[in-house]
Formats: C-alpha cells, sequence, structure tokens
C-alpha cells in the first residue's frame, strides 16, 4: 500500500469519528431540552387545592347550601313570666292498686300590676303544666299600685297556718322571702317588707296567704275592664307588627275584603 493510500485511509476514519461525535452531542441536547420542557410544563400547571375527594374539586358556583332556620325568629313574647313553685307527686289508691300523678303549682304575672296563681293535676307534667297556667289565667288579680310601684298602707292575711303580713318601706327594695318573694316579683311590686309569722313550710298556703293580702289592692270591676281593653289593643297590635306584612283578610299585605254591595244592588233591582 502506498502512502497516499494510507493517508486517506486515515481521513477517512477521522471524518467518520467527527459524524459519531456530532450526533451524540445532538442527541444530548435533545434530551435536555425535553427535561426543560417537562420540568416548564409541570410548574405551569395550577396546583390543586380544597378538597380532594373522589368526587373531585368541591363546586364554587350554583346553589348555597340549605341551612335549616329558626320558625320561631319573629316570635312574640309571652304575656306572663312563669313560675313554678312546687312540683308534688300524688298517688291514688284504687281497686287495682295506686295510680300515680303529678301536681303543679305555678305563678304568672307581667311585673306590671297582674299576678295570679294556680295549681294543675295530671299523669303528666306538661299536662298539668298547662292546666295550672289555665287556673292561674282565671284568678287574676288586677293591683292599683303606687307611682313607685308599691303597696299603699300595710296588709296581712291568714290561709290555714299561714299567717303573713306586708308593709311599704322607703327605697329600700323588695324584703320577702319563699314564696311570697315569687308573689310579689311577679306582681311588680318593689319597696315592700313582706314576713311570714307562721311555721308552716307549706309552699302552696303561702303564696294563697300572700295573693289573700293582697287582693286588698285589687282595682274595681269598671277600672279591669278599661285596662283590658287597653292590653288587647297593645297585644294586637304587636302581634300585627311581629307578622310583617303577612296580615289575614284585609290586614297589612292580605287581601281585601269582599264587597257586597254590587250584589245588593242587583238584588234590589
Amino acid at each position: 500500500m502506498s502512502e497516499e493510500q494510507k493517508t486517506e485511509q486515515a481521513e477517512a476514519v477521522k471524518t467518520e469519528v467527527k459524524a459519531t461525535t456530532s450526533v451524540g452531542a445532538k442527541t444530548t441536547e435533545t434530551a435536555k431540552t425535553g427535561a426543560d420542557t417537562a420540568k416548564t410544563e409541570s410548574s405551569a400547571r395550577p396546583r390543586r387545592t380544597g378538597y380532594q375527594g373522589s368526587g373531585g374539586a368541591r363546586r364554587t358556583g350554583g346553589r348555597k347550601p340549605f341551612r335549616k332556620g329558626s320558625r320561631f325568629g319573629n316570635r312574640p313574647k309571652p304575656e306572663f313570666d312563669q313560675k313554678i313553685i312546687n312540683i308534688s307527686r300524688v298517688t291514688r289508691v284504687v281497686k287495682g292498686g295506686r295510680r300515680l300523678s303529678f301536681r303543679v303549682d305555678m305563678i304568672i304575672g307581667d311585673k306590671k300590676g297582674r299576678v295570679g296563681l294556680g295549681s294543675g293535676k295530671a299523669t303528666d307534667t306538661s299536662i298539668a303544666i298547662q292546666k295550672s297556667i289555665v287556673q292561674a289565667r282565671k284568678n287574676l288579680l288586677y293591683l292599683k299600685l303606687t307611682k313607685n310601684n308599691s303597696i299603699p298602707h300595710e296588709s296581712s292575711a291568714r290561709v290555714t297556718a299561714s299567717d303573713v303580713n306586708m308593709m311599704p318601706n322607703k327605697q329600700r327594695g323588695l324584703v320577702a322571702g319563699s314564696t311570697m318573694r315569687s308573689v310579689l316579683k311577679l306582681a311588680g311590686i318593689t319597696d315592700v317588707t313582706a314576713q311570714v309569722h307562721s311555721r308552716s313550710k307549706n309552699k302552696l298556703n303561702n303564696a294563697k296567704a300572700a295573693i289573700e293580702a293582697l287582693r286588698i289592692f285589687e282595682m274595681s270591676d269598671s277600672e279591669k275592664e278599661i285596662l283590658k281593653k287597653k292590653l288587647a289593643d297593645k297585644r294586637r297590635a304587636e302581634m300585627g307588627n311581629d307578622r310583617g306584612g303577612r296580615g289575614g283578610r284585609g290586614g297589612p299585605g292580605g287581601r281585601k275584603p269582599f264587597n257586597r254591595a254590587p250584589r245588593a244592588a242587583a238584588n234590589t233591582k
């Protein structure tokens, strides 16, 4: 082999080596660029937040979730405050055995001069409470008090073994105990000193004696009727305002009453 042929063969080998090295460099560059694009795509993807359950992300739009509200939001206040002074279990012996029932003694009042005492008996306490409220409403006292919500003069009463006495005091507040304090407080009486002179621990009898001592200051029948009418009108107005425009027939927001004048005119013709 001549020298010229050897040099040509060496140059051919060099060119092959250069070509292989250039192809390898290109493949590495493409691999790098692919990794870079994957990184940019992963960084550009938004990150999922919030609830990641089986059903997917939580919906943000649409209807609001149902929340059960109170049906008694605009419920008017009760007319009287109530205070249970005693709950006792009563047994009645009959031919087949014993029958249990409950007796509830309750005082009601509006703290504006009206107070009443009632007792109810039933096999269930809730029914007994309702009966006592009904009886207390029937036995309401309408008291005629002074400007300072006190009594005009001294008073005393006795019921069975309970003996009570009450007298006005000058701005000393309500000084009383036992069930007498409950009766005077629900009646709205202040600046009164009340005492129980007997040793009786019977709450019902003490409350009855307090009611009898206050009966001296009761209003006359004409004054009662005037006060009842005023209170009824006030109560009716409060009930109408609490309805909020959902009045009944002919009321605010309600239907107009049916006019019968055209039919009467047609009948006359």
